[in-house]
């Protein structure tokens, strides 16, 4: 297959292989609508050319605001290949972030895909000296749109489009991303169409997807990790399916029954939530079947399953696992996992089902992906798998995991001091700890900032207790603390819905209580310590949950606890929560 050189190359790629192949898919009213190769590209030569007609230069920052859809991608290749550069922005980030990154980009033209956005971004615009124009990719409401410019775009001739994407190579630099730190402004990292391409074609190696299959999108595409596995969509022949929304997503799924898909953990843990709920309205022998088949499904390894577990896994899959297929669409071939550690209790149950998960680990820096487990070269449940090909990866005396490729970034915008501190002699410093598992499977450990010491002077690793403490039914999202104090603690949001569920059986009298006045109850406060004393003993003794604080709703991107990432926040959190954290080391 011919390769890349640009990322508005893969379009053209495709064409050229499968003329009016169907590219992308999305639903209007209730029907699939579908973009053929073609017809996308010449969305993109339009929207190329009205962005020329409004003034926009080669190097030029373009900002893209907006949900996954179509005209997302559109404008991403349009942007790229007249030499201006994409400045990927998540929808959901305060005002104030708007505003640096606005500033320090240098943002001259917007495009938002909503009214609301519109409103958000204009008003700041008085702080964005900058900011010339706003365009809504909704047409429909009484705003500039994006159309607005398209419609000018008729001026520029074919001639002069080619000129400009031929003057755009492989080391151009194709969009800065801008990371969303738990602490301080976020960074804007610089990514080649090299460095982008490389890990496209690194990634697209290990997953078990052929020309044809379909692939749903519902993770924010604005961030590399989702864009990466769009281009690698593009690059195998895949459609790509966008779900309408997260409320959507089992109609979604039943409706495309997509062959692939990326998430988050979050999003599988609610998957199986929502599948384990299910199981809790049986009753009978049917209700015990359902739990039956979930312990077998815990047990499942890759390798030395005996004979006796392998009959037991088949009944379950018939009788029970089965269905969770069809809730995926009934096609799944496999789901990637990233952005955080998927808990292994739920891989296992995962792949017990026959729904292979390929966990991985990157960061943005990376472009994103640097390790996968492959269903080609080798999986380890626990692991974030191998090194992808074209990658280097060791880990420095320290633990640190360091990489190396040409998908690594070229560095931080306008911060050299930052950039020479994470890239040194062509390694990427990453920041992780990490660990070789069988000599080749990298395993990750936690953040290296995020380790502490207590008084004692014993090192805490908080990732390593919090993925435990999550798979307890009981523990919706947790996080350790406990840095210079006496011993670790908890931060503790329960999972309401299933102690209430506990609650009718064992104190039916708390279910007549609202949230706050049931989660304030020694009844409860003691089934969580039962529960913590319970997962306590796979810890050693100096890194045992002593204490904890309950932590009534739920962390958010929109209430300031979460990356748009959905990792914490954990000095905002620590804040936030001051008050609990002293209760509980001054109790």
């Amino acid at each position: 297959m011919p390769t890349a050189t640009r990322l508005f190359d893969l379009a053209y790629l495709q064409q050229e292989t499968a003329p009016g192949f169907s590219m992308f898919s999305y639903k209007k009213e209730t029907n699939w609508v579908a973009v053929s190769n073609t017809a996308f590209i010449e969305q993109v030569n339009q929207a190329s050319k009205g962005l020329l007609a409004l003034g926009v230069e080669p190097g030029e920052k373009v900002a893209l605001i907006s949900e996954n859809r179509i005209e997302w991608n559109i404008l991403d290749f349009a942007i790229q290949q007249i030499g201006a550069v994409v400045v990927a922005i998540y929808p959901n980030i305060s005002a104030s972030d708007y505003t640096y990154i606005f500033n320090h980009a240098e943002i001259k033209n917007c495009i938002v895909s909503s009214k609301k956005l519109y409103t958000k971004i204009a008003s700041i615009k008085d702080a964005c000296p900058l900011l010339e124009h706003i365009f809504s990719l909704d047409t429909e409401v009484d705003l500039p749109n994006w159309q607005t410019f398209i419609a000018t775009g008729t001026s520029i001739t074919d001639e002069q489009l080619q000129l400009l994407r031929d003057a755009v190579n492989t080391d151009s630099l194709a969009s800065i991303i801008y990371t969303s730190g738990t602490t301080g402004n976020p960074k804007g990292v610089m990514l080649t169409h090299r460095n982008l391409l490389a890990d496209t074609i690194s990634s697209e190696y290990s997953f078990p997807v052929e020309r044809g299959d379909r692939a749903l999108s519902f993770l924010p595409v604005c961030h590399a990790y989702e864009r990466v596995f769009q281009y690698v969509y593009m690059y195998k022949g895949l459609t790509i399916f966008f779900a309408q929304s997260m409320d959507t997503i089992g109609e979604d799924f039943r409706s495309v029954r997509p062959h692939i898909f990326s998430a988050v953990p979050r999003v599988l843990e609610k998957v199986y939530e929502k599948i384990k709920a299910t199981g809790e309205q049986l009753t009978g022998l049917k209700r015990s079947i359902f739990f039956w088949s979930l312990r077998v499904g815990e047990q499942y390894t890759l390798e030395n399953r005996s004979w006796w577990y392998d009959i037991k896994l088949n009944i379950a899959r018939k009788l029970v696992f089965s269905k969770w297929r069809e809730a995926l669409g009934g096609d799944i071939k496999g789901i990637a996992s990233g952005s955080a550690a998927l808990q292994e209790r739920l891989i296992r149950l995962y792949m017990a089902a026959g729904i292979p998960i390929y966990e991985g680990y990157g960061l943005t820096e990376a472009g994103p992906c640097i390790a996968v487990n492959c269903f080609k070269r080798g999986m380890k449940i626990g692991t974030v798998g191998l090194p992808l090909i074209n990658i280097e990866i060791k880990l420095a005396e320290d633990g640190e995991i360091l990489t190396k490729g040409e998908n690594n970034m070229i560095g931080y915008y306008k911060n050299a001091e930052a950039t020479a501190e994470v890239l040194k002699e062509g390694w990427l410093y990453t920041g992780d700890i990490g660990q070789w598992v069988d000599g080749k499977f990298l395993k990750i450990i936690d953040r290296k900032k995020e380790m502490f010491k207590t008084s004692g002077g014993k090192y805490i690793v908080p990732q390593q207790l919090e993925s435990k403490l999550v798979e307890s039914p009981l523990i919706e999202q947790v996080m350790v603390i406990g840095e210079s104090r006496k011993f670790p603690a908890a931060l503790i949001v329960p999972n309401y819905a299933n102690l209430l569920e506990w609650s009718k059986n064992s104190a039916p009298s708390l279910t007549k209580l609202s949230k706050i006045e049931f989660l304030s109850t020694a009844e409860v406060k003691q089934q969580l310590e039962n529960e913590l004393n319970r997962i306590n003993q796979n810890f050693g003794s100096w890194e045992q949950i002593k204490k904890f604080a309950i932590i009534p709703n739920e962390m958010t991107v929109e209430t300031g606890e979460l990356t748009p990432t959905l990792k914490m926040k954990r000095k905002i959190i620590l804040q936030k929560y001051e008050r609990e954290v002293e209760d509980i080391y001054n109790s």
